[in-house]
């Protein structure tokens, strides 16, 4: 495909720089799941969800990294004019984009209508389906629309951040006797986009209509005594990142939910309008918004793809879905009548979502229950609104233990969320603290402690993914159950500084960001490549979601250089090239992509005799190093760091049906995927069945 091998060449500029641009390779890595929707070895409707997983994605990539683009060519003077490196991100953005309609007007269109499921435009529907369609526009869609006419008196109406719109040209006077040409038409959220027809009308099979294509059908009935000359769908998306000064405020919590209210009316960034929309029409939007014409993007269908997720939700065609997968019982916990007591023999690690997140669940259900355990801490990034925790801390207050949450509210996307999280806490009785100003808590940590005869013993829970029992089941994840008194320690240690802002005693086991953990990962890197100068075996794998703090990746570039074999699992964005003669011969960089996101963090290090093994809450970012509090904590059980290694690592480095190798122009090739070959994530899967079985 011509225009993902573009998307993809993420082209390093001067051997002298090295680095891979940081936008161009978050855009490389959606472009490899778009090819999911291409594999004919996925079930259909999967497919589907790809491309509205992509669409997602690129919606938050415009709200959050494009923002600052613009106005640096704003402050350069060239407003109405990207810079060519603004060009070439959005250029590439648009390519992807309509290589994203491609797919679902050309391929998966005409494959769901060779399994009886249709999307019936205006022009398909016959007869007896448009006259259904009218008394469904009559009854259900008419009642809530409200045109808006545009003239001096009413300006172009505040358009909601990635709000389904319609613009129209109108013909002749409207009822005063004027020439008002434009109106705007908002299509309310409350309705769904995708409409099922009734069965005896779909001649077999399933038939649906889109909303757009309903109201676009019956948009003159809404203009009596006018002519509808020219109309366009549109879709505006926003800067949505919300930006607070922590040391200008009294109420962290009041801001937050004040910035809330403002959040989709942030600055324009990107305007959708469909593909025949007239460049008058686009051209009075983007002078409206204040956009220059390259934030123009016109789409071949459906404007916002991520709405058809309803669209698989109403197929209802099980076939044409993954199988469901029911993840095993922590194998280590199978059969044990208490954990607490089982950790005072050994760690635990859950595999999830191969292993289930019940296992935290029962982790902490049992901490609740238990008469002697006096306290129970938890940190709260993204927990979802499962109520399943809430309800369990709930019941620890009732009982009488001291429960103190740490909640980020600063969780992009989150944010109402958490908030509403913490309001619920310290109405039950929950001690709610708010962490580090300047600082977002993304640790993922639960303490319990417990008196035990004449001594207080702590039982601690870390995990590379959130407290969400919802993502836990798509999400690759390590979750670390000890009772090991030094870990404990340190995390108890941790809370106190999160919740007093105290300084940070001396760790014994844990690395925490801002603090330790990235001199600690630097430290690691410069003993692996001094041990390779000797001669000695020095080896380096890491796995992690994004790569792309410049001191760590020249830490990583050294200790190749020096001889060090490194291998980078690197689901997202990676600005290290791999494979360059001379720089980066020893290192290789991959990317697996699959049923499950993967979201683990492991690091592996080898330097001559000595060999660590790390699990973690943070990737290799700048703001994950130097802007969160974040913890590694090591895997010491020789037993436990062998599966992590197995599982997690070498599984992964073996993949010949997910992977995807970085090449030494910065590309991404898939690997081979001729006949039943090698994946991880299904190899994990089987594994685990038949622990469970």
């Amino acid at each position: 495909m011509s225009t993902l091998h573009t998307i993809q060449n993420v082209g390093r500029g001067k051997l002298s720089d090295l680095w891979l641009d940081r936008e161009l390779s978050l855009l490389a890595f959606n472009a490899r799941v778009l090819t999911l929707s291409e594999r004919g070895d996925i079930p259909l409707l999967e497919r589907l969800r790809y491309l509205t997983i992509v669409s997602s994605n690129l919606d938050e990539f415009f709200e959050v990294r494009m923002a600052a683009h613009m106005e640096a060519a704003h402050a350069s003077g060239k407003d109405h004019h990207f810079p060519s490196h603004l060009s070439s991100i959005v250029e590439h953005a648009r390519s992807m984009v309509d290589e994203q309609y491609r797919l679902y007007n050309q391929i998966l269109l005409p494959a769901f209508k060779k399994e009886g499921i249709r999307m019936l435009s205006h022009g398909e529907r016959n007869a007896a389906q448009r006259q259904w369609v009218q008394a469904y526009f009559n009854r259900e869609v008419k009642p809530l629309l409200v045109p808006v006419g545009i003239d001096p008196a009413h300006p172009l109406p505040q358009v909601a951040n990635k709000s389904l719109n319609f613009i129209i040209h109108l013909r002749g006077k409207d009822a005063f006797g004027r020439h008002n040409e434009i109106a705007i038409l908002k299509v309310p959220r409350v309705l769904p986009r995708v409409i099922e027809l009734p069965e005896k009308l779909a001649g077999g099979g399933k038939a649906f209509v889109l909303l757009t294509s309903v109201i676009r059908a019956h948009l003159s009935e809404l203009f009596p005594g006018r002519e509808v000359d020219q109309f366009s769908q549109f879709r505006v998306t926003r800067h949505s990142d919300l930006s607070v000064d922590e040391d200008d405020m009294d109420n962290l919590r009041m801001a937050l939910r004040q910035g809330l209210q403002h959040r989709n009316y942030g600055q324009a960034v990107r305007l959708e309008v469909s593909s025949g929309c007239s460049e008058q029409l686009s051209d009075f939007l983007l002078q409206q918004l204040q956009l220059p014409a390259q934030a123009l993007f016109r789409v071949n269908g459906p404007v916002n793809l991520v709405r058809l997720t309803q669209f698989i939700d109403l197929a209802a065609r099980p076939a044409l879905l993954f199988a469901p997968y029911k993840a095993s019982q922590p194998h280590q916990l199978q059969g044990v009548p208490s954990i607490l007591a089982h950790l005072r023999k050994e760690d635990v690690a859950i595999h999830q979502p191969f292993e289930s997140f019940d296992g935290v669940l029962a982790f902490l259900r049992e901490a609740v229950r238990d008469p002697d355990v006096l306290a129970i801490k938890q940190t709260i990034y993204r927990t979802g609104s499962d109520p399943v925790m809430l309800d369990l801390l709930r019941e620890a207050v009732r009982r009488g233990k001291e429960v103190t949450a740490v909640v980020e509210l600063k969780a992009r996307f989150d944010e109402e969320t958490n908030i509403n999280w913490a309001e619920q806490l310290e109405a039950i009785g929950v001690q709610v603290v708010y962490g580090v100003v300047g600082l977002k808590t993304h640790a993922k940590m639960l303490l319990v402690t417990r008196r035990e005869g004449k001594q207080l013993r702590r039982y601690g829970h870390l995990s590379t993914g959130n407290y969400n029992p919802r993502t836990a089941r798509l999400y690759t994840d390590i979750s670390y159950l000890t009772a090991d008194a030094r870990i404990t320690a340190d995390m108890d240690e941790l809370f106190l500084h999160l919740a007093s802002q105290n300084p940070l005693r001396r760790m014994q086991r844990l690395l925490v960001a801002p603090f330790h953990l990235h001199a600690r990962m630097l430290r690691w890197m410069a003993q692996a490549a001094t041990a390779a100068r000797r001669g000695k075996d020095a080896r380096i794998i890491v796995k992690m979601n994004a790569l792309t703090d410049q001191a760590l990746i020249e830490g990583l570039i050294v200790a190749g250089q020096a001889g060090v074999k490194i291998d980078l699992i690197v689901r997202g964005a990676c600005m290290l090239p791999a494979g360059i003669a001379g720089q980066t011969d020893n290192i290789r960089v991959r990317s697996v992509i699959g049923r499950f996101l993967e979201h683990s963090r492991v690091f592996y290090f080898r330097a001559g005799e000595e060999e660590a093994l790390y699990l973690s809450s943070a990737d290799w970012m700048n703001r994950n190093m130097m802007r969160r509090i974040e913890v590694a904590w090591p895997v010491q059980s020789p037993v436990l760091r062998q599966r992590i290694i197995d599982e997690c690592l070498t599984a992964y480095m073996l993949d010949e049906r997910d992977a995807w190798d970085m090449q030494s122009d910065g590309r991404y090739l898939p690997v081979p995927r001729a006949g039943r070959k090698h994946g991880a994530q299904q190899a994990l899967a089987s594994r685990y069945k038949h622990r469970g079985d």
